[in-house]
């Protein structure tokens, strides 16, 4: 996927489109987690409206916390896994971020293991 040593330096345009891809991606897993957590929690909240589903989704995504606590046992489940799931997504998905940053970064130095 990326260029190796060996392989000149992407151009800043190219580059460029390799950061677009790489946002692109994040994005669409983050949006992704949120469906799925708004959709578990009307699963198991049926009486939750739908905009304080996306609202309680999106803050356990950002690592608030729910506004909306859930009473039933498997919405408290739910919330206990997908809270779990959210902090592992979000590690993700600035992984994906920073990995072309890295890589060019590390690819302009030339480093690797045989260096020491």
């Amino acid at each position: 996927m990326y260029e190796s040593k060996t392989e000149a330096v992407l151009s800043p345009r190219q580059f460029r489109f390799r950061m677009l891809r790489h946002v692109l991606a994040a994005c669409l897993l983050l949006v992704a987690s949120i469906l799925f957590g708004v959709l578990g929690h009307l699963y198991f909240e049926p009486h939750i409206p739908l905009h304080d589903a996306i609202f309680n989704a999106t803050l356990l995504l950002g690592g608030v916390g729910p506004v909306i606590l859930p009473e039933s046992m498997g919405g408290k489940l739910f919330f206990a896994a997908y809270g779990l799931y959210v902090g592992l997504v979000f590690v993700a998905s600035i992984g994906l971020i920073l990995a072309p940053i890295a890589h060019r970064l590390l690819h302009r130095f030339h480093f690797d293991d045989n260096d020491d």
